[in-house]
C-alpha cells in the first residue's frame, strides 16, 4: 500500500512543479506562487556538489529580476545542535525542523524592492507602508525518490531562543526621520502579524516565513482610486469646455475683424465724398471746385451829378 502512495505524491509534485514552472512567462501576482517558483528553480540547480553547511547562490531567470535567492543544506541534527547564520538570519541553538529524517534546505529569499511589492498587495496592510525589502526564509526536505527530487516544505521551529532578522543593511528608512519602524510577519494564511522591534532594525521570530520592517504611512489624506468612466466623463467635460471658450474667443476675433472692415469702408467713402469732383470742358476732364465761393454783388451807390455852374 505503501508504493502507490509514494507514486502518487510524485505526480502530484512533478504536476505542481510544472504548474508553476509554466507561469515564467506570466505575471506573478501571487506571494504563494512566487515561493513556489523560486523553489524549483533551487531545486533545478541542486546537484552533487551543493556541499553540506556551504552557502549556494540561486540564479534566476530574467522575469524574476531583482530577486535574491540563496541556499544551504543542513543535517537536521547538526541544525539543532549548532544553529546557523544564513545572510540575515541567525537560527540559535536548539532550533529544530520538523518533519525532518536526514537532511533540510534552507532557502532564503530578498525580494527586493519590486517583488516585496506583491506582499503588500496580498497582504492588509492599510494604514501602513514596506520601507525594507521582504526577507524569507523556508524549509524543503532534501529526500530522492530514484534519480528524482521530491521538494516537500518543511516547518521550522525555533527552540529557547527565537530567530532573529537583521535589516540593518537592506531597510530603506532615513536614520534621522525619528520614525521607529515595526516587524511586520507574512502568514500564509493571508494574515499579518505586527510587532515591536526587538533591537533597531532587528526583528524575532519563532518560525519560518517571510518577514519586513513597516512604518505608519504619513499623515496624508488617503488617495481614493477614481473609476475610469468618472475620467472619460470628466476629461469630455473639460474638452467641451475648452472648445465652448475657443469657439467665443474666434466669435469675438470675426466680430472685431467686421467692425474694423466696416469702419475702413465708412472712412473711404468719407475721403471720397469730400474730395474734389470732376467734370469735362469740351474733352478735356477738368478738375472743379464745388461752388461754395460768394458771388459778387454790386454796391448800388446814388449818383448825383455836379451842380452845373452858372450861366456867365
Amino acid at each position: 500500500m505503501g508504493f502507490p502512495s509514494s507514486i502518487s505524491l510524485m505526480i502530484f509534485l512533478s504536476l505542481a512543479s510544472l504548474q508553476a514552472l509554466n507561469v515564467e512567462s506570466q505575471v506573478i501576482k501571487s506571494a504563494r506562487l512566487l515561493d513556489l517558483v523560486i523553489r524549483d528553480y533551487t531545486f533545478r540547480s541542486y546537484n552533487k556538489n551543493f556541499r553540506t553547511g556551504k552557502l549556494h547562490k540561486i540564479n534566476l531567470p530574467a522575469n524574476l529580476s531583482g530577486i535574491l535567492v540563496d541556499t544551504i543544506r543542513f543535517r537536521c541534527g547538526s541544525l539543532h545542535r549548532y544553529g546557523a547564520k544564513i545572510k540575515e538570519f541567525h537560527l540559535d541553538i536548539g532550533t529544530y525542523v520538523h518533519p525532518c529524517s536526514k537532511r533540510v534546505m534552507l532557502v532564503r529569499q530578498n525580494l527586493g524592492s519590486n517583488w516585496s511589492s506583491l506582499y503588500y498587495d496580498n497582504y492588509e496592510l492599510s494604514g501602513y507602508q514596506l520601507i525594507s525589502p521582504v526577507l524569507g526564509l523556508l524549509a524543503y526536505n532534501v529526500g530522492r525518490t530514484g534519480n528524482t527530487t521530491v521538494p516537500s516544505e518543511l516547518g521550522i521551529q525555533a527552540g529557547k531562543k527565537p530567530i532573529t532578522i537583521d535589516f540593518s543593511s537592506t531597510t530603506l528608512l532615513n536614520t534621522n526621520s525619528g520614525i521607529i519602524p515595526l516587524c511586520a510577519s507574512f502568514d500564509q494564511d493571508g494574515k499579518v502579524t505586527l510587532s515591536n522591534q526587538a533591537r533597531p532594525r532587528v526583528c524575532v521570530a519563532t518560525r519560518d516565513g517571510h518577514f519586513g520592517l513597516v512604518v505608519e504611512s504619513p499623515l496624508m489624506p488617503l488617495r481614493r482610486k477614481v473609476s475610469k468612466w468618472k475620467i472619460a466623463i470628466g476629461s469630455s467635460i473639460g474638452a467641451a469646455l475648452g472648445a465652448f471658450l475657443l469657439s467665443l474667443l474666434m466669435i469675438a476675433m470675426l466680430v472685431n475683424a467686421k467692425k474694423k472692415a466696416r469702419m475702413e469702408e465708412l472712412e473711404r467713402r468719407a475721403y471720397e465724398e469730400e474730395a474734389l469732383q470732376v467734370s469735362m470742358v469740351g474733352h478735356v476732364r477738368a478738375v472743379t471746385a464745388s461752388g461754395t465761393r460768394t458771388s459778387p454783388i454790386i454796391e448800388h451807390y446814388e449818383y448825383r451829378h455836379p451842380p452845373h455852374p452858372p450861366a456867365n
